[in-house]
């Protein structure tokens, strides 16, 4: 009897969560993986990883578009090594795929043999943090930022709203999407690359975006605009949009030389 009620909920749970890839269809499926490193030579590792193999075989597999970022320095914050991924997909489909796809890629295994192989006295990582977005149905797809200036100088802000409970969490999506909160954004040029649902990660329930500046003194221009604008101050005003986000987690970061975004 037992065993029968835990296969019950193990199918519901199974149908909710395929009907919920089904729902997301034509949006864009995103992952990001977030590589923490203890030295400078596990970040040379992981690196000459992505740049010589990992990116080369995304474009191979048909992903043109793949972001490598790392955190700016902040004197008030301590220094962690982290490289952040962004991988967008059309589909969950083609996420789930991925794997077996590089496992036939032969120049793949033999130009990231060093990482591949790496053993458990000289591991090129110390962790991998994985977080998997569905796109906001305001925002379907990956947008390219329209940034003129260096890369190195360029101010990524990669932002994760937690909400206390799940159902407030749809109502801070809602307000993205239905609020137009996206449409603010676009209005005032925040370059954001996507905004997703956070589907699964460590700190849920959270959605999360990123917009990206020339520099840190155009973002701040842009986030002064934003928080004076009459649309923002009607919006944040609507007492349905009250108390949605009890957690605003905000990374400051740039896109390293071979990044695609």
């Amino acid at each position: 009897m037992r065993k029968s009620i835990l296969f019950f909920f193990t199918l519901l749970l199974s149908i909710n969560y395929l009907n919920g890839m089904e729902m997301a269809a034509g949006r864009d499926f995103y992952q990001i993986k977030v590589y923490h490193l203890k030295n400078d030579a596990q970040e040379k590792a992981v690196e000459d990883f992505l740049k010589q193999a990992y990116l080369p075989a995304l474009h191979r597999a048909g992903i043109a578009k793949v972001g490598v970022f790392k955190p700016i320095p902040e004197a008030d914050k301590p220094a962690e090594k982290l490289i952040y991924v962004f991988i967008p997909f059309s589909s969950y489909k083609d996420f789930s795929s991925l794997e077996k796809s590089l496992d036939k890629d032969q120049k793949y295994l033999e130009d990231g043999k060093t990482y591949l192989t790496a053993l458990i006295a000289n591991p090129p990582y110390d962790r991998i943090e994985t977080i998997l977005l569905n796109a906001f149905t305001g925002s379907t797809s990956i947008n390219l930022p329209k940034l003129n200036g260096p890369m190195k100088d360029r101010v990524y802000e990669l932002r994760s709203y937690e909400s206390p409970t799940e159902k407030l969490y749809w109502n801070k999506v809602e307000m993205f999407n239905k609020g137009d909160e996206i449409g603010l954004f676009k209005r005032l040029n925040f370059n954001a690359v996507f905004y997703g649902e956070v589907v699964a990660g460590s700190r849920m329930p959270n959605l999360m975006y990123l917009t990206t500046f020339e520099n840190r003194v155009d973002r701040d221009e842009h986030w002064k605009a934003f928080s004076s604008d009459g649309y923002w101050k009607k919006l944040s005003a609507m007492p349905q949009y009250k108390n949605n986000v009890s957690k605003n987690d905000t990374r400051f970061l740039f896109p390293v030389d071979y990044s695609d975004i």
